[in-house]
């Protein structure tokens, strides 16, 4: 699968350059997408602007990578999907559980603010003062 990729910062937007994705490149596509989270940038964008259409097993590939980057503390967004992409992740009933957004940019600014998030989650310096504390 040919893509374009483009690493930031705190980010990487993987552009896959193939018009329609088949099922038979849904392992090759989550492949891709997996190594980033062995890498130090571990947040991905997957813009799909490029493509046309995709087949119903990549929705839900996709879907799978999104939790497997969250349940490994990294930002997973899909961005410029057309309105065929996302009736097909509609008809799988998968639209309400993708991270999606209209543009790059937008995509740009969840991954920061969920890396805000985290840092401060991750973050032991809370204190919390109660009455009994006084």
């Amino acid at each position: 699968m040919k893509v374009k990729i483009d690493t930031k910062e705190k980010f990487t937007v993987l552009t896959p350059e193939e018009p329609v994705i088949y099922d038979n490149m849904a392992d090759e596509l989550a492949a891709m997408c997996q190594q980033y989270l062995q890498g130090s940038i571990k947040n991905l964008i997957l813009k799909l602007n490029k493509v046309h259409d995709i087949d119903g097993n990549i929705a839900q590939k996709i879907i799978e990578l999104q939790q497997s980057f969250y349940d490994n503390s990294a930002s997973f967004i899909v961005s410029e999907m057309n309105g065929k992409i996302m009736d097909v992740f509609e008809k799988g009933d998968l639209l309400e559980m993708l991270n999606y957004t209209p543009t790059e940019s937008e995509a740009w600014d969840i991954v920061q603010m969920e890396e805000i998030e985290r840092e401060l989650l991750d973050s032991n310096d809370f204190e919390f003062n109660t009455e009994d504390d006084k």
